[in-house]
């Protein structure tokens, strides 16, 4: 199986203005998604805490923090790789995010790879779904976040 995702857009800004809309705004972008849940309760607010080992982070209405995933790489304005927690996800388990910006002319080549769900477990965490379809609706939903980012990050 293979066990990642790759998408990837460009947007109208250069690699300095995508990395700080990507890390800075993601509160502002970000869309979520009901099979995708990073919190058991209704969404909240995602943001990075900038820096190798900053948390990413959602916090509720009510002030409670749930913590996402962790910093990996922090390359600005060319890499970003953070860890990714699912709240259905078993304790020990994370997936992996890489995202790269790349000067494409007067734009940037923004470029997501989610990997590491051969580590998921059947279940729950998969939703009943064969892995093709598990991957193609995760690919789905990083287009619409995409999506959403370039209308923020211009």
């Amino acid at each position: 199986m293979t066990s990642k995702v790759y998408v990837a857009l460009r947007v109208k800004a250069a690699p300095s203005r995508a990395f700080a809309a990507f890390v800075g705004e993601i509160g502002a972008w970000w869309r979520p998604n009901g099979l995708f849940q990073t919190t058991p309760r209704a969404p909240g607010v995602l943001a990075f805490e900038p820096g190798e080992g900053g948390r990413l982070t959602e916090t509720l209405a009510s002030g409670k923090v749930f913590e996402i995933g962790r910093i990996r790489v922090w390359d600005p304005p060319h890499r970003l790789v953070f860890s990714w927690r699912q709240a259905n996800f078993p304790p020990e388990l994370s997936t992996e995010v890489e995202v790269r910006f790349e000067a494409v002319g007067e734009e940037t080549r923004v470029s997501v790879e989610h990997r590491g769900f051969d580590q998921v477990p059947e279940g729950a965490a998969r939703h009943g779904f064969p892995d093709k379809v598990l991957l193609m609706r995760l690919a789905d939903w990083w287009r619409t976040l995409l999506t959403s980012y370039r209308e923020t990050s211009a």
